[in-house]
């Protein structure tokens, strides 16, 4: 499908803050854009070393074989999804469960296209919890009716969940997410079942996506979602929860929350431009010609010359 808007902005995914346009050859599909140079340059600024732009490309093609809903999206949403995992290196979809690529038909995109939306799994926060550096181990767990559970807050905090050894322990009751922190320290959150699912009314994917397919995946996400604002993470990792937060509460989330841009009479978007061909390379400069050498001085001038006979 092709992008029939130009959309203007200057993209900065990565945490130097540098600001590139991105640009493509022509107009053309939201993967020609994906796939071409200008836009893996910019994947490959944000990416970590453990992901290349070209893993994280076909990830993304085979996301859209999957659901071929997402090529119908807004091309400023798609991108900016695509450049949100590339900046915080999580892998869409549900080999790894760190995130998900789901379009949703809200209609508030200006052109009237759904918007694609990232909403991050509950791998993907363990992932970004995990490279602060400061978290040693990070968890969480659904309690059943059948399990021993106790909590206590306040001066002496406690939490304590033994698991009933049967096959059917009952429903879910509580979901809790416990956090060890390097300076020996913990920290942990729980939350009841009603309040998970108080949660889940007021997404806009509490029917559908993997509210509907993993429930007890975003349960634990949306305890440790909860359990971020006590911990030591990274700007990004904040940045991440509150874009998810956002997305849950069913509010549209902009490239503008993603990436760095300038404003436009359109909104926030990136521009496709034709790339610049590389230019050729200068030809090699002449080595300079030696100057002829001149006569080495008479080092004993009073010294009589010796003439053969």
């Amino acid at each position: 499908m092709s992008t029939t808007d130009t959309l203007l902005e200057k993209v900065n995914p990565n945490a130097a803050k540098k600001a590139v346009a991105v640009k493509a050859t022509k107009e053309g599909s939201l993967l020609d854009v994906v796939t071409g140079k200008a836009f893996q340059k910019q994947m490959a600024l944000a990416l970590p070393k453990s992901l290349t732009p070209e893993r994280l490309t076909r990830i993304v093609m085979s996301e859209c074989r999957k659901t071929p809903a997402l090529l119908n999206c807004s091309p400023t949403s798609f991108y900016g999804c695509v450049l949100q995992c590339a900046q915080l290196g999580l892998e869409p979809g549900s080999a790894l469960g760190h995130c998900y690529l789901l379009p949703f038909g809200n209609g508030k995109a200006s052109d009237g296209r759904p918007n694609a939306q990232l909403i991050i799994g509950y791998r993907g926060m363990i992932d970004l919890a995990r490279r602060s550096g400061q978290i040693v181990s990070i968890s969480a767990h659904c309690v059943h009716e059948a399990d021993e559970f106790h909590y206590e807050f306040g001066l002496h905090e406690d939490c304590r969940h033994v698991p009933a050894a049967m096959a059917d322990r009952g429903p879910v009751t509580h979901v809790y997410a416990v956090a060890r922190l390097v300076g020996g320290g913990f920290q942990f959150d729980v939350m009841s079942r009603a309040e998970i699912e108080a949660v889940r009314s007021q997404s806009k994917a509490g029917t559908k996506g993997p509210w509907a397919t993993h429930w007890a995946e975003m349960a634990k996400k949306t305890v440790i979602r909860r359990l971020f604002k006590l911990l030591p993470v990274s700007i990004e990792a904040q940045r991440a929860v509150e874009v998810d937060e956002k997305t849950d509460r069913g509010e549209a989330v902009t490239a503008s929350d993603v990436i760095d841009g300038i404003a436009t009479e359109k909104g926030v978007g990136i521009e496709i431009l034709p790339e610049e061909e590389e230019p050729a390379p200068a030809p090699a400069p002449e080595a300079p010609t030696a100057a002829p050498k001149e006569p080495l001085p008479d080092l004993n001038p009073d010294e009589p010359e010796v003439l053969e006979p």
